[in-house]
């Protein structure tokens, strides 16, 4: 469903559907700003009692009259009292419900927000490389941290305020008519008013609302990436552009939620001054009553003070609306990422998958990341069970692609890959994905230990597990000589570590999961000489007894590949087998094969 295609009802229905674990404590925020009906009503009547039966000579009677002893019914003191304990018990009884209230939706708004944000981060998760690589990441972020709030905001500070309102309002209503009835009728009076300018604000601010979350999200990205990027804006100086770009961005957004903010308040303004009239026009209407004799002061000051909490609730009501646009603008975001479906779905029937042996077949496979950008050409070739395969060509040729195929990063545009006879889109994709350890020319860690590093593909490993794969990663000295040893911490995506480093350990977080597949990009790229021979003994060990693709453009990593496949444009070019040597030429990832045999594969 394309973003803002959503009506406000469906909105409103899948939201009562994400809080229905929270009925019961939902409930209780209601009744407690039930609660609040009662006192706004009682509030006005210590002022009545005061006026009426303190400075005026008119008995206490009803409820309060049963408050007072028979011998001071008649004792101004008593009256007086009466109205003070009362105005100070509605007060402390107000002031109690406030805090009740408080604390409950506190309470079940933090609990709504962080179920939500983790469902919206899992959904993120589940969603295909493809998605993340056409919307970017910051689009994702922004909705799970700025979106995810307004889901509490609409269904306990947004709807339960507009139902009490409305109760609020029914009782005002009748307490007002009971009271003098053509003051209640020409207080609301005003009600038609104030219902077209609320219906006539709200049809724009919606519109107005997503594109301040649009614009917002732009300038969150430009954040993200500059401190992602952080090493390049400085090397090239460009800390003060980047600083510019956020603050064009923000201004852009700034400038739209100003736009919106002012047809809010704008329709605040009207909404004041219709209720401002309608006080004025009872005001009037009530001192004439009063000068003959029709109602008494005590009874226009309590008809003034119900007029005051009749038209708030009218206030809340005109303005939650106005807000409930900017939440259900988020809440539209929030449902259009749940309801994103991946490029790469699970079949239903998906097959369980233990440990493969290792057989990859391409047949006939295309792929493009989009209908302009061919990148694979019916390519097909066959891998047997334990081969080791270099990948070469020139950069762009679509040598990572093809190994992001084979984990279902992406699934072909045509054709099919096989994984031990079987389609990879017959398996179940957990499954799939636990076959292979990946090392990439740019080591991913995370801001955690080394040990736990290390264990990311194998959450739960033992220590005594941990430090064997280091060892074979050739990295086990190194950590040991550390002051924490395994428990250092590698800082964001390992950057206190040097390169190399972070290289052995990725080889060791792959040594560790011992996966029967192995995919190796580029992985001795960015290292020196030394480095490099460390990293390809411990890929030697690592590559034994496993089907493993190298992606290299160094011929001293290719010198024990049983397959060698060129790729060219997007075509395979050749498929060279028992490779016993090899020669780089010009440094282009071009080959000269010393080999006495070829197969071509030209497709």
């Amino acid at each position: 469903m394309a973003r803002g295609s959503y009506s406000d009802f469906s909105l409103l229905r899948r939201l009562l559907c994400e809080v229905q674990p929270y009925w019961l404590h939902i409930a209780g925020v209601f009744l407690l700003g039930l609660l609040s009906t009662p006192l706004a009503l009682l509030t006005p009547l210590p002022l009545k009692i005061a006026v009426d039966s303190f400075i005026g000579s008119k008995p206490v009677s009803g409820f309060f009259a049963a408050l007072l002893p028979v011998w001071a019914k008649d004792s101004h003191a008593a009256v007086l009292i009466l109205a003070a304990s009362l105005l100070v018990a509605i007060a402390l009884l107000s002031q109690l419900q406030q805090l009740g209230s408080s604390l409950l939706r506190t309470y079940i708004g933090e609990k709504l927000v962080l179920a939500f944000r983790s469902k919206l981060f899992r959904q993120a998760q589940r969603l295909s490389l493809s998605y993340h690589d056409a919307k970017g990441t910051a689009d994702a972020i922004y909705c799970i941290q700025s979106d995810a709030p307004y889901i509490p905001y609409l269904t306990i500070d947004g709807a339960i305020p507009l139902i009490t309102a409305g109760c609020t309002l029914a009782g005002m209503i009748y307490v007002t008519a009971r009271i003098n009835w053509p003051l209640a009728l020409v207080a609301l009076a005003i009600s038609p008013a104030l219902l077209v300018v609320s219906l006539l604000h709200l049809l724009h601010l919606r519109r107005q609302w997503r594109e301040v979350k649009k614009l917002e999200t732009s300038a969150f990205s430009v954040v993200q990436e500059a401190l992602a990027a952080l090493r390049v804006v400085k090397a090239f100086g460009q800390e003060e552009w980047e600083a510019a770009r956020f603050i064009r961005r923000s201004s852009e957004s700034m400038r739209a939620r100003l736009l919106a903010a002012a047809v809010e308040r704008g329709a605040g303004l009207l909404i004041g001054l219709i209720t401002a009239t309608g006080t004025a026009v009872v005001l009037y209407i009530g001192l004439r009553q009063v000068q003959s004799g029709s109602i008494t002061l005590g009874e226009l000051l309590l008809v003034m003070g119900y007029l005051s909490q009749l038209y708030e609730p009218l206030r809340t009501i005109s303005s939650n609306l106005g807000r409930f646009q900017s939440y259900l603008a988020s809440a539209e975001r929030a449902f259009t990422l749940l309801d994103e479906a991946p490029d790469v779905p699970e079949r239903p029937n998906a097959r369980p998958l233990q440990r493969a042996r290792g057989a990859i077949a391409f047949r006939d496979v295309s792929f493009a990341y989009d209908k302009d950008r061919s990148v694979l050409q019916r390519v097909t070739f066959d891998i047997d069970p334990g081969s080791r395969v270099g990948i070469v060509g020139v950069t762009g040729a679509g040598k990572t692609t093809l190994v992001s195929l084979l984990t279902r990063f992406y699934d072909p545009t045509d054709g099919q890959i096989l994984l031990d006879g079987v389609d990879l889109r017959n398996y179940k994709l957990t499954d799939l994905r636990n076959q292979f350890a990946i090392v990439l020319q740019e080591p991913i860690l995370f801001s955690t230990s080394i040990a736990e590093n290390i264990a990311y593909g194998r959450p739960g490993a033992s220590d005594r597990d941990i430090v064997a794969a280091a060892g074979a990663a050739n990295i086990h000295e190194f950590i040991a000589g550390l002051p924490e040893g395994y428990n250092t911490l590698v800082g964001e995506r390992g950057m206190r570590l040097s390169g190399g480093e972070r290289q052995r350990i990725s080889l060791a977080r792959a040594f560790l999961k011992d996966a029967p597949i192995l995919i190796l990009d580029e992985p001795t790229s960015s290292v020196d000489m030394k480095t490099e021979a460390a990293i390809l003994e411990a890929t030697e060990r690592l590559a034994h007894s496993r089907t493993s693709f190298l992606i290299t453009h160094r011929h001293t990593a290719l010198r024990d590949c049983d397959v060698l496949l060129r790729i060219e444009h997007g075509r395979l070019g050749t498929v060279t087998s028992a490779v016993p040597a090899v020669a780089m030429e010009g440094g282009a990832g071009g080959l000269h094969d010393a080999v006495p045999h070829e197969r071509r594969a030209d497709v």
